[in-house]
Parts: C-alpha cells; sequence; structure tokens
C-alpha cells in the first residue's frame, strides 16, 4: 500500500529512516515556510531583526500557547529544550547541601546541566531508582520516597528518550507541591505525541523542542514558566535583555536576544502547527502506533527479546523501546560509540534507528511517523531477525 503522507517530506530514498524520536525531519511546507522567513531577514536585516522579529515571536507564542493550551505570557520560544533546561539551572536557587532529584532514566544532557549547576554551589544530584518495568503507581511512589528535606527540585522526563516510556508527570507534580518541591520536566517527547495542557500538569518549568514529534525545523522550542517565576529567569547567555522595538519590558527580553541569530526555525513552529491542523494529530497517533505496535509484536516473538520499561501497547503512542539479548562479548555502548548492531543496520541496510544501553540493558528503540510506512517495519523485522549482531 502507498502512503500518502510519505509525499510531503524529501527524505533520502536510500535510508529508512525509524529514528524520527532523535532527529524529526520537517515536512516540506515547513521546510519552505523557514526559508521564506530567513530571506526576508537576508534582504532587509536591522528591519526584522529591530523592527519585526518581537512581534513575530510574539505572535507565533500565541499560536503555540493555544497548541499547549497556556497562556502566550507563559512561553519563551527557545532554539532547543537543551537551552531552556540550562535557563532553568541558572533560575533556580540552590545552596551548598542542596539536593536536586532525578530519575534513572533521564536524559544524559540534562543531567550534565544539572550537575555543572549543582557543583558550582555544592549541591549534589540524588537519582530515583523507577520499578522495572514501569507504572505509574510505583513510579510515583519511588520519587516520594527518594525525596528529602534537602529536595529543592525534581527533574523529570514527560516522556523519556532512551526508554521511550511515558511518566505521570501531574501526579509527580501534585506529590512535589506538597512537599514544597519544584518541579522541571523535561518533555522535547511529549509535544505532538500527546495532548499537552500545561496549565493542568503543575509544574513551574516545562522544556522542549518542537522539532521531534511536531515536525517544526530544527532550532525551534519553547520553555514554560509559572508566573510565580518569571522574575526571577536567568539566562547564561547575557545580552541586552530588553526590547529593540521599544515594547514594554517582559521576562522573555532575557531569552529573545541571546545575540545575531535567524529566528526563522522559531517563527516557523505555526507552520507546523498549521500542518498538523490540516493533517490531524490523530491521523498522525493512530498511524504511527500502528506501525509501532506491529514491529513490537514481532519483535517481541524473537527468542531473547524483552518488553523493556513499557508493559503494554497502550504504554506507547509513535515510539517504543525493546530489550535486547546480549551476546558473550558485548559492551554496554555510550554516545558516540553505537551498537554493532545499529551499525550493521546502517552500513548493511539503510536503517537509522538507535540500538543502546540504559542501565546494563541492551535495547532497540524503534520511531514512527507519518512518512514511514508497514514495508519499512518489515525491513526492520526481517534485519533484526537474521542479524549476526543481535546475540
Amino acid at each position: 500500500m502507498t502512503n500518502s503522507y510519505a509525499q510531503l517530506w524529501d527524505l533520502d530514498p536510500n535510508t529508512t529512516y525509524l529514528n524520527h524520536g532523535s532527529f524529526g525531519p520537517s515536512p516540506i511546507e515547513v521546510r519552505q515556510v523557514r526559508e521564506e522567513w530567513s530571506l526576508k531577514l537576508q534582504r532587509q536585516p536591522m528591519r526584522f531583526l529591530c523592527q519585526q522579529m518581537e512581534d513575530l515571536l510574539h505572535s507565533t507564542a500565541e499560536e503555540l500557547a493555544e497548541f499547549l493550551h497556556t497562556k502566550p505570557a507563559r512561553l519563551a520560544l527557545i532554539d532547543n529544550a537543551t537551552i531552556a533546561m540550562n535557563i532553568v539551572a541558572d533560575s533556580v536557587e540552590l545552596s551548598a547541601e542542596d539536593e536536586v532529584l532525578f530519575t534513572d532514566h533521564e536524559y544524559g544532557a540534562v543531567r550534565n546541566i544539572w550537575q555543572r549547576r549543582c557543583q558550582a554551589v555544592g549541591a549534589k544530584i540524588v537519582t530515583a531508582q523507577l520499578p522495572y518495568p514501569l507504572n505509574d503507581a510505583d513510579t510515583v511512589r519511588a520519587l516520594t520516597d527518594a525525596a528529602s528535606e534537602r529536595t529543592r527540585i525534581i527533574i523529570i522526563s514527560h516522556v523519556t528518550s532512551p526508554t521511550a516510556a511515558i511518566l505521570p508527570v501531574q501526579q509527580i507534580c501534585e506529590m512535589a507541591k506538597q512537599r514544597g518541591i519544584l518541579t522541571a520536566i523535561d518533555g522535547p517527547h511529549a509535544i505532538a505525541m500527546l495532548d499537552v495542557h500545561l496549565d493542568k500538569i503543575g509544574c513551574d518549568y516545562y522544556c522542549a523542542s518542537c522539532h521531534k514529534w511536531l515536525c517544526a525545523p530544527f532550532g525551534s522550542g519553547f520553555l514554560w514558566v509559572h508566573p510565580r517565576h518569571h522574575h526571577n529567569v536567568k539566562c547564561p547567555i547575557v545580552s541586552w535583555g530588553g526590547s529593540m522595538a521599544g515594547h514594554a519590558p517582559i521576562w522573555q527580553d532575557r531569552t529573545n536576544w541571546l545575540g545575531t541569530r535567524d529566528p526563522a526555525p522559531l517563527i516557523s513552529i505555526s507552520a507546523a502547527i498549521a500542518f498538523f491542523k490540516r493533517i490531524g494529530l490523530n491521523t498522525f497517533r493512530e498511524h504511527a502506533h500502528q506501525l509501532i505496535c506491529h514491529a513490537r509484536r514481532e519483535l517481541l516473538a524473537i527468542d531473547g527479546v524483552g518488553p523493556f520499561c513499557t508493559a503494554s501497547e497502550s504504554n506507547v503512542v509513535s515510539m517504543c523501546a525493546l530489550e535486547l539479548p546480549q551476546p558473550a562479548d558485548w559492551k554496554p555502548g555510550y554516545h558516540g560509540h553505537p551498537d554493532p548492531l545499529q551499525i550493521e543496520l546502517r552500513e548493511q541496510h539503510g536503517i537509522e534507528t538507535p540500538v543502546a544501553s540504559w542501565n546494563g540493558k541492551r535495547f532497540l528503540r524503534v520511531s514512527a511517523h507519518l512518512y514511514n510506512s508497514p514495508a519499512h517495519i518489515d525491513k526492520l523485522l526481517h534485519a533484526v531477525k537474521n542479524s549476526p549482531n543481535l546475540r
């Protein structure tokens, strides 16, 4: 069956791309909008940057706020979740002996950000070991038990990156609020995969990139900050910090100007939202879920493959991870050093999907978007089942 959505992208025809969860390419129409904004910048930089940019960012924030069920005054458009989380780390007051609570599923770059901050002030990171496989009640309980009187903030993924698990962030935020603990959510994988209601989650900060499931251009993301913290927002990149267009001061002034840059990816978030309004979020989710569940069922039928952290199909939407058997000579891979199976899939079969390690377990993570088809999944399955690097 022909996938009519695939023509909306122009991906490398020699690659079967099953890694949207890491780097999600934009549809052609979204990329074209981004290029048009960049061209306008090049034609008259002074007018674009000093007179128009702030209004364009604000109008984009209005559309994004509607999409995320919040208010534009609570959003700052940021290049990506990494920069957003750096801003949070610099904005939260930490003292010596304070604790920053993580789970063992958190993204390595986020841990690095907070490790730097903790080292600067003498605070420390505490890691809660979540249940394996995951369930909501025990996840909340594990964080509750790991929190102490010294816990200043909990850093939690909405959807974990390595293990592709959806965490009960609202319940965690409720627990934290009762104990007077701040919460910062790392949410790149949740945007468009899930219905995100930022004002209902109950967190203090929410960081996300929009280049994943929402398919906005690379270099587009946001930071959501509860109004009670607006006056404390500090940006680690110090620039003008005020409106170039002469507008009244707002807290986003500290992040709108990070030096001279092309804001086209941020302004083009609106085009990505318009794309999904036309196609339908449910169309994407149902299509991806069917492909992911097909991959999951077939992979689980292979001897030695396990469900990893997610116990059932209801726990996944457009991305899942499966535990793989460990060869006798297997060594856990790490960032920049891919597993031999991943190298084989890429170099021999033209398939892009990560094979990595987490907590001493070997896993394969599969992502699917509208441009993927059952044939892509079947190609992966055939390659994995017949791979000398599987076990």
